[in-house]
C-alpha cells in the first residue's frame, strides 16, 4: 500500500489509502461503553424521583451552584447547534467532519453539567410548576439523546447504520428547541415567543391563552374573586414564587390545587381547604394569607364562601344573596399614536437585560407596556426619565420594587395614555400623587408596600376614573374615607385597603 518517489532529491513515502480510511474512527463502543450509557441514562431518569421537586427550599450551597445554570446553559446550546453544520460541511471537507467528532463529546459533557446545575437550582430554591418539570425532563431527554449520538456516530462515520445517527441528531435538535423554549418561558413568561407573533400565524397554531382565559371577563370570579387572590395571595402563590405547588393566578390553577390536592370543592365550602385556611385564627400556623399579611375582610370571605357554595363557576355573572355596588363601565381606551419610527430602539430594548418596552398586541394603536422585571433593583428616576420620548405610547408601567421615588411622578405625569401603574414595593411616599390627576385614562394604581399614608391619598379624591386602588401594607391601611364622586367606585374596586 506504499510507494516511493523522489522529488528534489528527497525520498517521500506515500500512503495509497484514502483519507477516509486513514482517519477511520473505531467502529463502535465496547459493551462496557454501552453499559455505562444505560447506567447513566437510568440515573438521569431516576433523579427526579429520588430528589422530588417538592416546593421546599433545600441546602443553600445547591442554590449557589444552581444560579450558574443560566450562564452555563448557553454553552451546550451553541455546541449542539454547531454539530449538524459541521457534519453537513464535512461532506466536502473531511477536517470539518473530524471537528464534529471532537465537538460532540464536549457538547454532551456541557449538557450534563448544565442539567446538574439546573436541577440544583430547581431543587435548592424550591422551584415547582408544570413548566419547571417539563423543562427538567426536556434537559434529561437532551442529555440522553446527545449521549446516544456520541455512541452511534463511530459506526455511522465508517459507513454503517446510515440512518440512525441523523435521526438521533434530529431528535436532539427538537429536544433542544423545546427545552430552550420552556427555559425562556420560566424566565420571561409563557407567551414570550408568541406575544409578538402575527395574528394570522396565531390562528394556525394551537397556542394556549394567558392563563386567565378560563374565567369570563365579566364573571363574578373575574370581577371579585380573582382580585382578592391577586392582592393577597399571588405574591406567594404565583408565577414568580410557588409554595406548596399552589398557584392562584388563574381560575384553572385555583381549581387544580397544590401538591396536597384541590383547595376548592365546588358546591361545598366546608370541604374547601381554601376557605378553611382564610378563616383560621390569625396566630394559627396554617392561617392564610401568611407572612404577616392581614386577614381577608368579612365581606371578601363571604364572597368566596358564596362563590364556592354556588358551584365555583368561572362564568356566572352574579350569585344569589350577594349584592355589589355597580360602577360605570370603563370607557374604551384611546388609541395611541404611531411609534413605528421608534421600533429599532424598542426592539433593542426587548433583546437586552434591562427595562423593556413590550407591545400590547400586533396593533400599534394598542400601545406599549414598560416592563422593569429584569432591572427592578437598579431602575431609578433617572432611568425612568429616559423613557420620556416613549411616553405618548405607554399604556401600562410595571415599576414594582424598583428604585423609583416621588421624583419619578413628574415623568409619569407625562404618560398621557397610561391606564395601569404598578408602584408596589417602591419608596413612594405619596407627596406627589396629585401630579397623576391629569392621567384621565388611569384606572389601576397599585401602591401596596409603599410609605403612602392616609393624608397622601387626598389627591386621589379627584381621580373618579380610578377603579382599582391597592394600598396593602402602607400607613394608609386602612385608607381614610374618600368622600368624592368616585367614593363608591373605589370602595367597590379596592381589594386591599
Amino acid at each position: 500500500g506504499q510507494h516511493c518517489s523522489r522529488r528534489s532529491g528527497v525520498m517521500q513515502v506515500k500512503n495509497s489509502e484514502s483519507p477516509a480510511v486513514r482517519r477511520r474512527p473505531i467502529s463502535s463502543f465496547s459493551r462496557a461503553g454501552w453499559g455505562a450509557l444505560l447506567a447513566l441514562s437510568a440515573v438521569l431518569v431516576v433523579l427526579p424521583f429520588l430528589f422530588r421537586l417538592d416546593g421546599r427550599q433545600h441546602a443553600q450551597w445547591l442554590q449557589f451552584l444552581g444560579r450558574f445554570h443560566p450562564l452555563v446553559v448557553h454553552i451546550p446550546i451553541g455546541l449542539i447547534l454547531l454539530i449538524p453544520l459541521l457534519e453537513i460541511a464535512g461532506r466536502s471537507r473531511a477536517a470539518l467532519r473530524e471537528a464534529a467528532g471532537f465537538v460532540l463529546p464536549i457538547a454532551f459533557a456541557a449538557s450534563l453539567g448544565s442539567l446538574v446545575l439546573g436541577y440544583a437550582l430547581a431543587y435548592g430554591s424550591g422551584e415547582t410548576g408544570t413548566t419547571v418539570t417539563r423543562h427538567m425532563w426536556g434537559g434529561i431527554v437532551l442529555c440522553i439523546g446527545t449521549m446516544l449520538c456520541l455512541m452511534v456516530r463511530p459506526a455511522w462515520a465508517t459507513g454503517g447504520q446510515r440512518g440512525l445517527y441523523p435521526a438521533m441528531q434530529t431528535v436532539v435538535l427538537i429536544a433542544l428547541f423545546w427545552t430552550a423554549h420552556l427555559g425562556g418561558s420560566i424566565t420571561h413568561g409563557d407567551n414570550y415567543l408568541t406575544a409578538m407573533m402575527p395574528a394570522r400565524l396565531k390562528m394556525w397554531l394551537p397556542l394556549g391563552g394567558d392563563g386567565k382565559a378560563g374565567a369570563h371577563a365579566g364573571s363574578f370570579y373575574a370581577q371579585n374573586i380573582d382580585p382578592i387572590f391577586d392582592a393577597n395571595c399571588v405574591s406567594c402563590h404565583g408565577a414568580s414564587k410557588t409554595q406548596g405547588g399552589l398557584r392562584l393566578d388563574s381560575y384553572e390553577r385555583v381549581m387544580a390545587g397544590g401538591k396536597d390536592g384541590p383547595i376548592v370543592v365546588a358546591g361545598s365550602s366546608g370541604k374547601s381547604v381554601l376557605l378553611e385556611r382564610v378563616t383560621l385564627p390569625v396566630n394559627h400556623p396554617h392561617f392564610m394569607p401568611a407572612e404577616g399579611r392581614p386577614p381577608l375582610k368579612a365581606e371578601q370571605i363571604a364572597w368566596i364562601r358564596a362563590w364556592i357554595e354556588q358551584g365555583a363557576s368561572p362564568s356566572a355573572v352574579s350569585l344569589r344573596g350577594v349584592a355589589l355596588a355597580t360602577a360605570a363601565a370603563d370607557p374604551p381606551p384611546e388609541p395611541v399614536g404611531d411609534y413605528s419610527a421608534l421600533m429599532p430602539e424598542i426592539l433593542q430594548m426587548q433583546q437586552g437585560q434591562g427595562a423593556k418596552l413590550v407591545a400590547v398586541s400586533a396593533k400599534a394603536s394598542d400601545g406599549l407596556i414598560l416592563n422593569t422585571v429584569d432591572a427592578a433593583a437598579t431602575f431609578d428616576d433617572a432611568q425612568l426619565a429616559r423613557f420620556q420620548k416613549f411616553a405618548p405610547y405607554i399604556v401600562e408601567a410595571d415599576l414594582a420594587r424598583t428604585a423609583v421615588t416621588d421624583a419619578g411622578l413628574d415623568t409619569l405625569s407625562q404618560f398621557a395614555h397610561l391606564r395601569a401603574l404598578h408602584l408596589e414595593g417602591t419608596a413612594i411616599t405619596g407627596s406627589g400623587l396629585g401630579k397623576l390627576t391629569k392621567l384621565h385614562q388611569l384606572n389601576y394604581l397599585n401602591l401596596s408596600e409603599t410609605k403612602v399614608d392616609a393624608a397622601a391619598v387626598g389627591p386621589l379624591r379627584a381621580m373618579t376614573q380610578l377603579h382599582h386602588l391597592y394600598l396593602f401594607d402602607t400607613p394608609a391601611n386602612p385608607v381614610a374615607k374618600i368622600e368624592s364622586a368616585g367614593e363608591a367606585k373605589l370602595a367597590a374596586a379596592t381589594s386591599r385597603e
